[in-house]
């Protein structure tokens, strides 16, 4: 049976999807739904799918909940029922949480995510989410507005048949400023190409940065987005 408590959540550690830092290996599950559940909330893209992390977190909310359901029919003492009960509820919030964040961020951004590296970083089902996503959009624009427009302007993706670039595109704003959290002491960090701008990382303290140039440091879990 499930333990009930944050300890006990999981049946592993570590996210199965990247390598991690060495000191965040043997982080329970639930701790690292909540750690990918802020860095998604707070990144201004979409990050990696968490697959063998979202995976085990499904199977252990079923096992709560059966373990509820089971306390909750043999007469358990009401008072342990509703702490496995709030302990279901906070990992089913956390879970719905972070897949609605992801699909609001495809909904925004599906153009730009299709034509980039960003694609891989979807799911199955979010890719499919995604080529919805952009073909009701571009069958509403066409019949309500680009179809009414002269030729060269009715591209959904150009503002003009002489853009050279795809302008009309939006994307996510990766110099916007986060605040995060350094996981262990990294020294000196070069955040641009010249190396004239330099921050020196120590464990457990708060930083605000521009997310592009710590990103890398995001996805390997050295740093986290709070």
């Amino acid at each position: 049976m499930a333990s009930g408590s944050e300890e006990g959540f999981g049946f592993g550690s570590g996210s199965g999807d990247v390598d991690v830092d060495p000191s965040i290996a043997m982080t329970t599950d639930v701790e690292l739904l909540k750690r990918a559940w802020r860095n998604e909330k707070a990144a201004p893209e979409i990050l990696q799918f968490e697959s063998n992390l979202v995976q085990r977190s499904k199977e252990q909310i079923q096992l709560m909940e059966e373990t509820v359901e089971e306390y909750d029919g043999n007469g358990t003492d009401p008072l342990t029922v509703s702490l496995y009960q709030m302990d279901l509820d906070r990992t089913q919030f956390l879970l719905r949480s972070y897949l609605r964040i992801r699909l609001q961020k495809i909904e925004k951004y599906p153009t730009h995510i299709s034509k980039t590296d960003t694609w891989s970083r979807l799911s199955e089902q979010e890719q499919k989410f995604a080529k919805r996503c952009m073909d009701d959009m571009e069958k509403h624009l066409t019949q309500s507005v680009l179809s009414r427009l002269p030729y060269g302007y009715q591209s959904i993706l150009k503002q003009s048949i002489s853009s050279e670039e795809d302008d009309m595109v939006p994307e996510p704003q990766l110099d916007t400023f986060v605040f995060c959290k350094s996981k262990v002491s990294l020294g000196a960090y070069q955040l641009d190409e010249s190396g004239e701008d330099i921050v020196d990382f120590v464990a457990n303290d708060l930083y605000v940065l521009r997310y592009k140039p710590v990103k890398p440091l995001i996805e390997n879990g050295q740093i986290d987005i709070v």
